[in-house]
Formats: C-alpha cells, sequence, structure tokens
C-alpha cells in the first residue's frame, strides 16, 4: 500500500501524546512514558491497518486489537476516543476514577473497543494466541469456496515484562507451531523496565528466540511512521507464521527530563514537565485535553472505511442466509451464545449397570456423548487428556494450517492453555475448555481469575483431585486448593461425588454464561449414590441438596460432604442411625450455587435449628464453617499428603466411616 504520512497525522499523534499526559496528571496516578513513546505505532496502525466499526464495536468480522502492555491504557483509550467510540473526553478526564469508564488497566465490558481485560502482563498475549486460533478454526467452518465471512487479524501491543512472563513465552511458542499467520505482535522495545534499564534483568536476543519459535520477525525504528508501516504491511503479507514487530520507542517521547528513563513509567510527569513537554511539542502548554480541530480525522477516516467494510460483511452473511440457509443459523446461533435445541437430552444417565466409575471418567462419557450435539465445544489437555478423559471421539487434532479439529493439544503449557481458552471465549463462536490435574491450577490460575474477571464462561476440567490419587504423592496431591480456588469471586467450583452429579455438573457448566466452571473430579472409581432424596441432576444445580434423610423425624445430625466423601458420610449415616442418631445426608457439590440460592432454600437443606452439622472433605478446612456453623466441625485435611496407594491414605488420614463416627458423636456430646 502506498504510504503518506501528513502534517495531521503528526497532530493525532501529538494529541494521543498530550491526553496520556493530562490524563495520568489530573488522575495523580498513572502510565504516561509507555502512551508517549508509542503513539506512532498506535496512530499508524489504527489509520491504516485496523479494520474497525466503532458504532459496532462487537462486529464479529473486526479486527482484535489487544493491549497487552494494560498500564499502557492511555494510547488505547486515546485511540478509541479519537475513532469514534462511544467514549468521551470527559471519560478520559475521568482516568482511574470511582465508576470510571477508563480504569487503570482496560477492562473487557467497561470500555467499548476494549476486547480483553489486560493488566497481568503476558496474559493478553495469551488471550491474543486464542483470538487468532479461534478465527482461523471459524474461518475453517463457515468459510467456503465462494464465501468469506470470518476474514479478520488479530493484533497485541507488548511490553518486555509480557515477553518476560512465562504465560507470554508459552503462548508464543504454540503460536508458532501452530503456524497462525493472522497473528501479528508489535514488540514495544523501549529499552526500560521500572526498575530501570532491560539490561538489569533481560540481555536476551528476542528477534533470534522468536525465530527458532517459528515467528517472521523484523526489527524497525517505532518512531518512525514510514518504517512502522511498511513492518506492518509485511506483516499482512506473511501468510505461514505469526509475526512479530519489535519497535524501537522512546518511552517519554519529549519530555526533556524524563524521555528514555523509568521515571517515565509508573508515575505522572508533574506539572512543570508537563508543560515543558507541550512546548516541545509545539503545543499550547496551558491547554489540557486538547483536541485539535482535525486531529481525529486520520482515525474517523479509518472507521468510515471500516464501516463500508461491515457493510460489504453484511452483505456476504445476507448471501449465506440465502445460499447456505443451515450455515447461517448455525452462524447466528453460535454468536448469541446459544445451545441447540435438544442438547441435554445427549446427557447420559448412570445406572447400577455401568459399574462404579471415577468422576473423571463419568465426564469423558459425558463429553464423548455431547460432543456430536454441541459442535462449537472444543478443547483438550496440558499433555494429559488420556488421564483426565478429555479426548473427543471421532474428531481431528488442531494444527498448523488444519484448523477443523475439535482437539487442542496444548502441550505441558498450563499458564498459555488458561490464557489461549479465555481468548477463544472472547473472540466468540467456540465452546473451549480446558484440562489438568487439580494440583496444577496453581499454573493456571492467573488466567482462571482473569475470566472470573471478565465473566467468561471457560470450563476447567481438573482432575485427580485429593490424596487419593495415591502413589504420586504429596506433590500430586492437592489439600489446598479446594479452598483456594472457592476463594475466588465468580468462579463455581464443583466437585461431583459420582457419574450422574458429574453430568449434572457438566450441565451446569455449558449453561453459564457469566464466569467460569471448575469441574473437580476423582482419579479413584466411585459408586453411583444412593439416597432417598433430590437426585442428583436437580440437587447438583442448587449446590447443594438433601442426599439422605433421618430416619424417624427431623435429624439430630447434619453430615455434609463433596466428592469421594459423599459415599463415606452415607456409610457413616447407617450406623449413626442404626444407634437411633437421627442423620441427614447433604451432598454439597458446589458452595456458590448454594450461596446464590433463595434463603428458604438454604434453610430447608440446613436448617438452623440443627447445630450439629459435620462436613467431611479431603482437603483444608478452611471455608467449611461458613456451613457447619459455630457448633460444627470437620474431618478435613489440614496438611500434606504422603506417597501410598489411595485408599491406604484415606484410612491413615481418617476418611473412614468409624472415624466420621467418633468425630460425630463428639459433636453431640
Amino acid at each position: 500500500m502506498a504510504f503518506t504520512f501528513t502534517d495531521t497525522d503528526e497532530l493525532c499523534i501529538k494529541t494521543l501524546r498530550t491526553l496520556a499526559m493530562d490524563a495520568v496528571q489530573k488522575a495523580n496516578s498513572g502510565h504516561p512514558g509507555a502512551p508517549m513513546g508509542l503513539a506512532v505505532v498506535g496512530q499508524v496502525l489504527w489509520s491504516r491497518f485496523l479494520k474497525f466499526d466503532p458504532r459496532h464495536p462487537h462486529w464479529p468480522d473486526r479486527d482484535r486489537f489487544v493491549l497487552s502492555c494494560g498500564h499502557a491504557s492511555l494510547l488505547l483509550y486515546g485511540l478509541l476516543h479519537l475513532s469514534g467510540y462511544d467514549l468521551s473526553l470527559d471519560d478520559l478526564k475521568n482516568f482511574r476514577q470511582w465508576g470510571s469508564r477508563t480504569p487503570g488497566h482496560p477492562e473487557r465490558g467497561e470500555t467499548p473497543g476494549v476486547e480483553a481485560t489486560t493488566g497481568p502482563l503476558g496474559q493478553g498475549l495469551g488471550n491474543a494466541v486464542g483470538m487468532a486460533l479461534g478465527e482461523r478454526m471459524l474461518a475453517s467452518r463457515f468459510n467456503g469456496r465462494n464465501r468469506q465471512v470470518v476474514d479478520h487479524r488479530t493484533w497485541v501491543l507488548v511490553s518486555d515484562g509480557d515477553l518476560m512472563e512465562g504465560v507470554g513465552a508459552e503462548a508464543s511458542s504454540l503460536a508458532g507451531h501452530l503456524g497462525l499467520d493472522r497473528l501479528c505482535v508489535i514488540y514495544d522495545d523501549n529499552k526500560i523496565t521500572i526498575d530501570g534499564p532491560t539490561h538489569l534483568s533481560f540481555s536476551e536476543d528476542v528477534m533470534a528466540r522468536y525465530a527458532a519459535l517459528g515467528w517472521h520477525v523484523q526489527a524497525v525504528d517505532g518512531m518512525d511512521p514510514y518504517a512502522v508501516a511498511t513492518a506492518l504491511e509485511a506483516a499482512v503479507a506473511e501468510s505461514d507464521r505469526p509475526s512479530l514487530i519489535a519497535a524501537r520507542t522512546r518511552i517519554g517521547f519529549g519530555s526533556p527530563a524524563k524521555e528514555g528513563t523509568s521515571s517515565a513509567h509508573g508515575a505522572p510527569l508533574g506539572e512543570e514537565e508537563v508543560r515543558a513537554t507541550k512546548e516541545a511539542y509545539g503545543w499550547d502548554p496551558q491547554a489540557q485535553f486538547l483536541v485539535p480541530e482535525g486531529a481525529a480525522a486520520p482515525l474517523t477516516e479509518r472507521a468510515a472505511a471500516g464501516a463500508t467494510l461491515h457493510a460489504a460483511w453484511q452483505t456476504r452473511m445476507e448471501e449465506m442466509r440465502q445460499h447456505d440457509p443451515p450455515a447461517a443459523s448455525e452462524w447466528d446461533r453460535r454468536q448469541a451464545s446459544d445451545l441447540p435445541a435438544g442438547w441435554e437430552d445427549h446427557l447420559p444417565v448412570f445406572t447400577r449397570e455401568t459399574g462404579d466409575l471415577a468422576t473423571r471418567a463419568a465426564s469423558g462419557k459425558v463429553l464423548a456423548a455431547l460432543a456430536p450435539a454441541l459442535p462449537e465445544l472444543v478443547g483438550g489437555s496440558a499433555d494429559l487428556a488420556g488421564s483426565n478423559n478429555t479426548h473427543i471421539p471421532d474428531s481431528s487434532d488442531v494444527a498448523a494450517g488444519e484448523y477443523g479439529g475439535r482437539i487442542l493439544h496444548f502441550g505441558v503449557r498450563e499458564h498459555a492453555m488458561g490464557a489461549l481458552m479465555n481468548g477463544m471465549n472472547l473472540h466468540g463462536g467456540l465452546r473451549p475448555f480446558a484440562a489438568t490435574f487439580l494440583i496444577f491450577s496453581d499454573y493456571a490460575r492467573p488466567a482462571i481469575r482473569l475470566a472470573a474477571l471478565s465473566r467468561l464462561p471457560a470450563i476447567w476440567v481438573f482432575t485427580h483431585d485429593s490424596i487419593g490419587l495415591g502413589e504420586d504423592g504429596p506433590t500430586h496431591q492437592p489439600v489446598e486448593h479446594l479452598a483456594s480456588l472457592r476463594a475466588m469471586p465468580n468462579l463455581h467450583v464443583i466437585r461431583p461425588a459420582d457419574a450422574n452429579e458429574t453430568a449434572a455438573a457438566w450441565r451446569v457448566a455449558l449453561t453459564r454464561r457469566d464466569g467460569p466452571t471448575a469441574l473437580v473430579l476423582s482419579r479413584q472409581k466411585l459408586p453411583l449414590l444412593e439416597g432417598e432424596g433430590s437426585t442428583p441432576a436437580g440437587g447438583l444445580a442448587r449446590g447443594a441438596y438433601i442426599l439422605a434423610e433421618a430416619e424417624g423425624g427431623s435429624p439430630d445430625l447434619i453430615l455434609m460432604a463433596s466428592g469421594s466423601e459423599v459415599t463415606l458420610v452415607l456409610a457413616a449415616r447407617d450406623l449413626l442411625q442404626g444407634d437411633g442418631i437421627p442423620t441427614r445426608v447433604v451432598s454439597f457439590p458446589c458452595w456458590e450455587l448454594f450461596a446464590g440460592q433463595p434463603e428458604s432454600y438454604r434453610e430447608e437443606v440446613l436448617p438452623s435449628a440443627v447445630t450439629a452439622r459435620l462436613a467431611v472433605e479431603a482437603g483444608a478446612s478452611l471455608g467449611w464453617d461458613r456451613w457447619v456453623g459455630w457448633a460444627g466441625a470437620c474431618v478435613t485435611l489440614d496438611r500434606f499428603g504422603a506417597s501410598a496407594p489411595g485408599p491406604v491414605l484415606f484410612e491413615k488420614f481418617g476418611f473412614v466411616p468409624g472415624r466420621i463416627v467418633s468425630r460425630a458423636r463428639e459433636l453431640l456430646g
């Protein structure tokens, strides 16, 4: 493309820089240096290459722009404002304030045009890889010989911190392996970290590393708009590999005292330095939040071009509706995040004839049964598919140039797996799941947290849920993980007790739209529950339910448990009932769902008049006091496990009916 850089472009760039300085100064908080140094890169990308339509920020075939270095949020906010998104100058003036649409780091859902919640470095890069993969997978499903309805790119702006973080390295490795040529990473190579020059901690050859990962690499002067445009054009022309552009920029550009220093990174420049910098730009030093006439023109012109591209895409969609109604209907359903009619009919019902099943095995059977009914369901494991039971039968693998499959091989990359799954959810059109051992949820935790914060319906399959996994020992036996995950707002942690509860758990996870779900599954086989109360399908959806009622009237004691320990409390109940102690058993697979039930239901299951309550779980006791109350107790595990067969560990650590009965009797006095 012929590129001409005009005085209006220069005016636009200066406006982006001064808006960033002014907003940080007014808030007395923020990061002015990166937006000042990156203004050329941002302006050239947005005015010449990015495909967007501000009037329709959720247009499915728009390009995705992810600001992984979220501390540079004011660059993005300035670009959105000048491009015509619903983000006013007053919003910029309200930067980092209560109720603001311009939070300190970009948050999806708070600001039109923000594609991902970023801030923790490296996560946005992983999200972008997931978006680029989602684009290729949808293109393989909906594009045809004479039809292009999925044809967009993913652009991500990263800092040195994004490239230092392990999640960024994992995601970049996977992107190169998968040949995601629609992905372009622009590296803000400003040679500065918070502590000082990058050479204090970062001396690797980034270009050589990314070339070794299978990327197309370029190094350019990020302050030269012609060099930036040429590099972006070459990235677009690359058809086999993702692209990395290392753009050498100058943090705090134009600041007489702070350009090129770490002091320009994370603090206001100061009023005197702001005035001096504006003078260096040839700007009115007294003007604040100035947007001169014509400054937005390069961006609004690009927005108008995007609207034209959007209209052309709508025409192609109408043609698909006329010539291929089933494909159009499937597209619309997926974009609306609706599930197919009748999909629940495919959920299996397990009977005694099935035999005992580990809940991980039951999950695999549920997945196999649902896959034909849910073509958008895709996913895989961090090199543990056989152990996690996450293979999708009759499906092919996703590989470089072959994106029509449903099975994702993430390799041993839990950090990236979570970030990619979030990116695929952010992209839309697919329903991804990811799997590993529960112990390795520690590696995935940042991505789980961002999914919860962003209300993404990510589905995690965590197997090997307790000391019951046995001989691998305490390094692989989760103890504190249930408590840790339950502490996270907006995450549903479901630990089913048998195969039918597992099927019900998948139903809950798939119907949830406003946050992630963790399915926590056993390695060891479990019998089907035998209780006289609510059925697992209905009871699990409410978080906890009466599985077995006290015989002979109201209970004197309530036993509650999740997962494999439910079978133990049922056996303990029989012993207690035999001693004339009316005992109720509550299966308690999901605290979060139960907490959201009406008070009347919670009182029905856990009546306040019954203060003798005993919780049993092969994990930490932390948090159970909420449900057992002031007079209750726990049979739990507040220490690390050991290496031995699972049944031996359960006996040695007291997870046997006799110990439960003894503790219950102590509780009753």
